[in-house]
């Protein structure tokens, strides 16, 4: 007897997969939450938002930020670029100094998508 004889034939593939039970994250959203979290995927960047929010109404000048970082101040700046440009914080320019506010809600609403596309549900 041949080693093929002894193997089950099988008239119909078995399905092999699932269909989704839960909203998944579209092309675009995944793109641009992945913007973000790679902006805040930085300890430094970590440490300047965790800093401007510690600051009183939740708004740093930059002066502020650059003893406690450890860092040059263009630096300090190419970073607060980075978490401007992913729309983490905002800049005002005051005088020679800039100031920089979390943009309210924006950490929440990380976290929110996160959760929404990202949390496994049990089974019903």
């Amino acid at each position: 007897m041949a080693a093929m004889d002894l193997l089950p034939v099988v008239s119909e593939p078995a399905a092999c997969c699932t269909p989704a039970t839960a909203p998944t994250i579209s092309a675009d959203d995944a793109t641009a939450l992945a913007r973000t979290l790679k902006a805040m995927a930085d300890p430094t960047r970590l440490r300047l938002l965790s800093l401007i929010a510690a600051h009183e109404g939740g708004e740093a000048c930059v002066c502020d930020l650059i003893e406690p970082v450890g860092l040059s101040q263009p630096t300090v700046s190419h970073h607060l670029k980075q978490l401007t440009e992913a729309g983490l914080v905002t800049r005002e320019k005051r005088g020679v100094w800039a100031y920089f506010t979390i943009v309210p809600g924006v950490v929440d609403a990380v976290s929110e998508h996160l959760a929404a596309h990202l949390t496994v549900r049990a089974p019903r």
